[in-house]
């Protein structure tokens, strides 16, 4: 089963094709550019070096978050039009999950966090327990400083990963005893990862439907909270 999977739900973008237990090719933008103006052409690019057409795969695999607002809806467009236009089915797959992945079978708890901005993180916790991915906290938007809260009651061995390492490394270094991060090509998600797990599940008959998917965004946009503010600040006039 060949699935081409995509990720835009951080600043990098990513796209992949699988086949069955093969990766066949993967290509990773990690700069500053638009999800919308790179994407289909890194499709394109990809499928064209692999000699494949769109008709030629057998699904699709897209981040469902959470991260970016933008990028996520970027990517939930560009598949639902890809599945649309095959007639192949498509799932979707948490940003955190695929992360986590990248980390596969390592000891302890594993916690993938994402920049989400004032201080807080987009996280969830996993272990690798016989040969699976399982998640034992829930995927939440929390401030630094309530993680580190949470993951101290533990006890036990935490690894790091995700985009949001760089800037809080220091503070969780200082703060929780048995500790440890992923290396820098890891804190990505990946295409990859995010592929595999969309794979098994494709494989299951498990897809999500093309007019009630929507992504994971664990908190409402800026647009909508200034919205509410203003609208409670009329209220209270």
């Amino acid at each position: 089963m060949k699935v081409l999977s995509l990720d835009t739900s951080t600043e990098s973008a990513t796209c992949a094709v699988l086949d069955d237990d093969k990766l066949l090719g993967e290509i990773t933008f990690n700069y500053k550019k638009q999800h919308s103006v790179v994407l289909m052409s890194m499709v394109d690019t990809l499928l064209n070096n692999l000699k494949l057409s769109i008709d030629s795969l057998d699904g699709f695999v897209v981040s469902k978050g959470p991260g970016s607002f933008t990028g996520l809806r970027i990517g939930a467009s560009a598949v639902k039009g890809l599945s649309q236009g095959t007639g192949k089915p498509f799932v979707g797959v948490s940003s955190l999950d695929a992360l986590a992945y990248n980390l596969a079978y390592t000891n302890g708890i594993v916690c993938p966090i994402l920049d989400a901005l004032r201080d807080n993180v987009y996280t969830a916790l996993y272990r690798f327990e016989e040969d699976r991915l399982n998640i034992i906290g829930e995927h939440m938007i929390i401030s630094v400083d309530e993680l580190i809260t949470v993951l101290n009651q533990y006890e036990e061995r935490v690894c790091f990963i995700g985009d949001a390492i760089p800037k809080f490394k220091e503070r969780l270094k200082s703060s929780i005893k048995n500790i440890s991060f992923a290396p820098a090509h890891l804190n990505l998600t990946r295409a990859s990862s995010l592929g595999e797990l969309g794979l098994s599940l494709l494989k299951n008959g498990i897809y999500d439907d093309l007019y009630t998917f929507a992504p994971i965004y664990l908190r409402k946009s800026q647009a909508e909270r200034e919205y509410e503010k203003k609208s409670r600040g009329i209220e209270n006039e």
